[in-house]
C-alpha cells in the first residue's frame, strides 16, 4: 500500500497496489476529483482491483459526512456474492460421463440455464418474494416517488434471474477437491432505476446549491437530512435487500439442481454449508476513526475482522472465500474481485471468441452461454491477474478457500 498525498490535495489516497504506475489515468483522475471533495472523511481508498468507473473508480471506498452519493454505490446497487460449499469432490462428479445431456458437469449446467432467467431475460410469471411484500406493506415509505412506486411490481419478475455482464453462476473446486457454487449478482433493473433517478435528483439541488462539488466530477450528493437524501437511503436499502433476496432465490434453484442429478447419477445426498451472501456495491452508516460517516463501496466488499466474504475472479480462474482482518486504513474493506484490465471493447478487439472458447476447453470447463460471439468481454484475460490482486491486499484480508472453476453460466 502507498499512499498519494500532494500540496493541493484536501485529503489523501491510499492505493493498494505497489506503485501509481499501476493505476490507469481516467481512474486515478477521477480518485484526485474524490479526494477534493468538502465531507470526504480522513482518505480515499483504492483497492487493487481499482479501474474507473461512472463518477467513483470501481474499488473505490470513501466515508463521508453527513451527505451520501448515489454515483458512488453505482447503478447495481447491491451487486454481490453468493458462495456455498459442498460434501461432493469433483473428482467424482466427472466420472459421469454420459447422462443423455452431456456429461454431469454439463447436465448440471444445462439444468442451472433452464431454471434461472439470464441476460435480459425475466420470469413470465410473478415470483414470490419477502422484500418486495413487505415494501407493499410499507408503501408510504416509497410511494412519495411515483417514478420509482410502479418499479416495485415489475421488479416480482426478476427476483431469482442473474442478468448479464459479469454475473455468473459457477460450480467450482476447491483445493481439496470438493464442489463450490457461486453467485454474482445484484439488484437489477431495480438498483440501475434507482440510481438515475436520485443522480439526477442530486445534480439538479447541487446547481440550485451552486455546489462546490463540480459537475463534471459526477458526484452530485444528497444530504441525509433532506427529503431527498432521506428518500434515497429508503430505496437503497430496498434494493439491497431485494439483491440479497435474487442471489438467495438463485442459490436454492442451484442447490436444488445440484442435488436432484447427484442423487440420480451417484446415489448420494449433498451436504450444503452455511452461505456466504454479500454486497459489494452499497452505502451504510458505520463508525470509522471516532466518527459517525457514510461508508460508500463501490465494487469492494465490506470485511470486518473475522468476518467471511467472497472475492471471486474471472471465468476460468481462481475465486476466493476470505477472512476479514479489519484493517481501519480500508475502512474495514478488500477487493471485490480481480479488477478490469481491459474494457468490454477492448477485450473483443483483444482476444478472439475461439481463443476464449479453445481456452476453456483447454481447462476442462463447461460453458453455459446463450450467445458467445460476446464472451471474450469476460474471459479470463480481460481481467487481472486475481492472485497478485489477493497478494496486494494480505494485510486486508487472508484467504480461506481457493476455487477454480469448474462450469460457468453466463448471461
Amino acid at each position: 500500500m502507498f499512499v498519494i498525498y500532494q500540496k493541493n490535495m484536501k485529503k489523501p489516497i491510499r492505493v493498494w497496489l505497489e506503485n501509481v504506475e499501476q493505476i490507469e489515468e481516467s481512474c486515478l483522475e477521477q480518485a484526485y476529483h474524490l479526494a477534493d471533495l468538502p465531507f470526504l472523511h480522513k482518505w480515499v481508498c483504492l483497492m487493487p482491483d481499482t479501474h474507473t468507473g461512472k463518477g467513483m473508480p470501481i474499488g473505490g471506498v470513501i466515508a463521508t459526512k453527513d451527505v451520501i452519493i448515489p454515483n458512488a454505490v453505482g447503478v447495481d446497487i447491491g451487486c454481490g456474492m453468493n458462495f456455498v460449499s459442498t460434501n461432493l469432490l469433483v473428482e467424482e462428479i466427472r466420472k459421469v460421463e454420459s447422462t443423455g445431456n452431456g456429461t454431469l458437469i454439463q447436465a448440471m449446467i444445462s439444468d442451472i440455464m433452464r431454471n434461472i432467467p439470464v441476460g435480459f431475460q425475466s420470469h413470465k410469471e410473478r415470483q414470490p418474494s419477502r422484500v418486495l411484500d413487505q415494501a407493499i406493506k410499507q408503501r408510504e415509505l416509497y410511494e412519495t416517488n411515483p417514478e420509482l412506486f410502479p418499479l416495485i411490481e415489475d421488479a416480482y419478475y426478476q427476483v431469482g434471474t442473474l442478468g448479464g455482464g459479469n454475473h455468473f453462476i459457477e460450480l467450482q473446486e476447491d483445493q481439496n477437491g470438493f464442489l463450490g457454487i457461486m453467485i454474482h449478482s445484484g439488484s437489477r433493473h431495480f438498483g440501475k432505476q434507482i440510481c438515475d433517478v436520485y443522480h439526477k435528483k442530486a445534480r439538479e439541488l447541487n446547481d440550485l446549491w451552486y455546489s462546490q462539488v463540480p459537475d463534471e466530477y459526477r458526484l452530485a450528493f444528497l444530504p441525509v437530512n433532506t427529503k431527498e437524501g432521506r428518500e434515497y437511503i429508503v430505496w437503497m436499502r430496498l434494493a439491497l435487500d431485494y439483491a440479497f433476496e435474487n442471489r438467495e432465490r438463485m442459490m436454492a434453484r442451484v442447490k436444488e439442481s445440484v442435488a436432484g442429478k447427484i442423487e440420480k447419477f451417484l446415489g448420494k445426498q449433498v451436504t450444503f454449508s452455511e452461505e456466504i451472501n454479500c454486497h459489494h456495491n452499497y452505502a451504510a452508516l458505520e463508525n470509522h476513526y471516532d466518527a459517525n460517516v457514510w461508508v460508500h463501496r463501490k465494487g469492494a466488499t465490506r470485511v470486518l475482522k473475522g468476518e467471511l466474504a467472497v472475492i471471486p475472479g474471472a471465468m476460468g480462474s481462481y475465486s476466493y472465500v476470505v477472512r476479514g482482518k479489519g484493517n481501519p486504513e480500508s475502512f474495514n474493506s478488500s477487493s471485490h474481485g480481480a479488477g478490469r484490465a481491459y474494457s468490454r471493447k477492448g477485450a473483443m478487439e483483444a482476444f478472439s471468441c475461439e481463443k476464449v472458447i479453445r481456452d476453456l476447453k483447454d481447462q476442462g470447463i463447461v460453458l453455459g452461454k446463450n450467445k458467445k460471439a460476446d464472451v471474450a468481454e469476460e474471459c479470463r484475460f480481460a481481467y487481472k491477474d486475481i492472485r497478485e490482486v489477493m497478494k496486494a491486499q494480505e494485510d486486508l484480508v487472508e484467504i480461506v478457500t481457493e476455487l477454480k472453476t469448474v462450469g460457468v453460466v453466463k448471461g
